[in-house]
């Protein structure tokens, strides 16, 4: 993995988040990917998992949010962004995440960990 590949990887996952359906998924996550949405979380395990976390999660593919994203570190297959995710609401809710990627060669992931941060005076998700 390459900055350029993380980089890659996290316009796809924006763009399979605001898309209908989780066709996409097969595409980001290797089938038996481990999900971990935040620390000390029991990880989803497999596709199957990820895409009903996933199905649930979000509010539905056009859900208001705006996603800015900047690698960090790339190490091996390992690489690490931080994140800024909008919510329009309501109520509007902002997260400053660390994600920390696993690709392999073919540039699915299969292990992601994120670590969510959110203002004290706004409702947490998770």
């Amino acid at each position: 993995m390459d900055r350029t590949g993380l980089e890659r990887w996290l316009a796809a996952y924006e763009r399979a988040w605001r898309s209908p359906g989780i066709d996409q998924l097969a595409d980001l996550f290797t089938a038996d990917a481990s999900y971990m949405n935040a620390p000390f979380q029991e990880p989803f395990r497999g596709l199957d998992a990820i895409a009903a976390m996933w199905e649930e999660e979000r509010d539905g593919h056009d859900e208001g949010f705006e996603m800015d994203s900047e690698v960090l570190a790339v190490e091996g297959d390992v690489g690490v962004a931080r994140l800024e995710v909008r919510y329009e609401g309501p109520p509007p809710i902002v997260y400053r995440d660390l994600w920390v990627v696993t690709l392999g060669e073919d540039g699915r992931c299969s292990a992601f960990e994120e670590w969510p941060f959110s203002p004290d005076d706004q409702p947490a998700q998770q």
